[in-house]
């Protein structure tokens, strides 16, 4: 992105820069998304489901499914939206979304604001599609029974998603985290994968982990026959930082994070013994960074905050460095390097 243009979208309080950038996709994409080039093609198949390419969106950006033809007109060999929740929602107040410039990291508590359901999964099964569209669910903030609205959320999507990713991962809505281990956490997979009919079932956990925690996941996923672990999101923990607003609390995302994506990508790898598809986000701003979280177990790779440093050109150019990556090393396919 040049420099003068990230100047100027910097300068606007980072909430409006981003409706305005889904406004401007959401435009885009109704007309034919115009001057788009061809997306290189690095197929790879994870969990039943053919991906032109393994670099796609992690949820968060276009949380009412309002971008979807735009988003994957940029290069993204899948697009996952929402989080959506049975209700809409506002989320948290505002100021709610800070860029950490100096650190190229983001911190947000926004609370699963978004439409509803029923809007999001309108739009989504309306949407022209140039790869494989995941639908992200969560539970409303004062849901009195949470796995029922997993289950309603599982339910609507499953018609139109390619993948449902079931979201229990997020920093900014109460108690959510706690449905991540134990009784609650084999609860709510059993309830989800029996309303999920045959559409592939995805599990978004944190990387704010321990290890018992981890092996437990691991068990649950592989006992309720999940189809792969998205490995994960915002961290509330703080690396050194050293941008003004570093004491902000919420979840922290983008090139902070790296170090401790990767140590959970590789211990959940360890966990699951492969058994399960892993998918990895979390500081991934290069085709250097996504060839080495496949190569450490990743069969697929999200990308979100890196966007706001290093502009639309990004899913297109992580894909071309993956493609050079594995022919140097002789991987005739990425499924070839993943674990290798």
């Amino acid at each position: 992105m040049p420099s003068l243009l990230q100047r100027a979208i910097h300068a606007i309080d980072p909430e409006t820069a981003h409706v305005a950038a889904i406004r401007a996709l959401s435009a885009w994409g109704a007309t034919g998304t115009p001057l788009a080039s061809r997306a290189m093609a690095l197929p790879t198949r994870v969990a039943g489901i053919d991906f032109p390419n393994p670099v796609g969106l992690a949820a968060g950006l276009d949380k009412d499914a309002r971008a979807i033809t735009g988003l994957f007109a940029l290069g993204f060999g899948s697009v996952e939206v929402g989080t959506l929740t049975p209700r809409p929602q506002p989320g948290n107040p505002r100021p709610r979304l800070f860029r950490l410039v100096e650190d190229r990291a983001v911190i947000n508590r926004m609370g699963f604001n978004n439409g509803g359901l029923a809007a999001g999964i309108a739009r989504a099964g309306a949407a022209r599609r140039a790869g494989v569209l995941g639908i992200n669910v969560g539970a409303n903030k004062d849901a009195t029974d949470r796995v029922a609205d997993y289950v309603a959320g599982v339910t609507a999507a499953a018609p139109v998603a390619d993948y449902i990713t079931i979201n229990i991962s997020s920093p900014n809505t109460p108690g959510l985290r706690d449905l991540q281990q134990g009784a609650a956490l084999a609860e709510l997979l059993a309830a989800c994968m029996a309303a999920r009919g045959a559409t592939p079932l995805f599990l978004k956990v944190a990387p704010d982990l321990d290890a018992g925690m981890i092996d437990g996941i691991a068990r649950a996923a592989i006992d309720a026959r999940v189809d792969a672990l998205v490995m994960g999101n915002t961290t509330v923990s703080r690396p050194p930082l050293n941008a003004r607003d570093a004491g902000e609390t919420g979840g922290l995302s983008g090139a902070p994070l790296r170090d401790l994506a990767r140590t959970r990508l590789a211990d959940m790898r360890r966990a699951t013994g492969a058994a399960v598809p892993l998918i990895a986000v979390g500081g991934i701003d290069s085709g250097a960074e996504a060839y080495a979280r496949i190569r450490a177990g990743a069969s697929l790779v999200q990308v979100y905050t890196a966007l706001v440093y290093e502009g639309p050109g990004l899913p297109r150019r992580i894909v071309q460095d993956l493609a050079a990556l594995l022919a140097r090393d002789g991987f005739a396919s990425v499924a070839a390097a993943v674990g290798a």
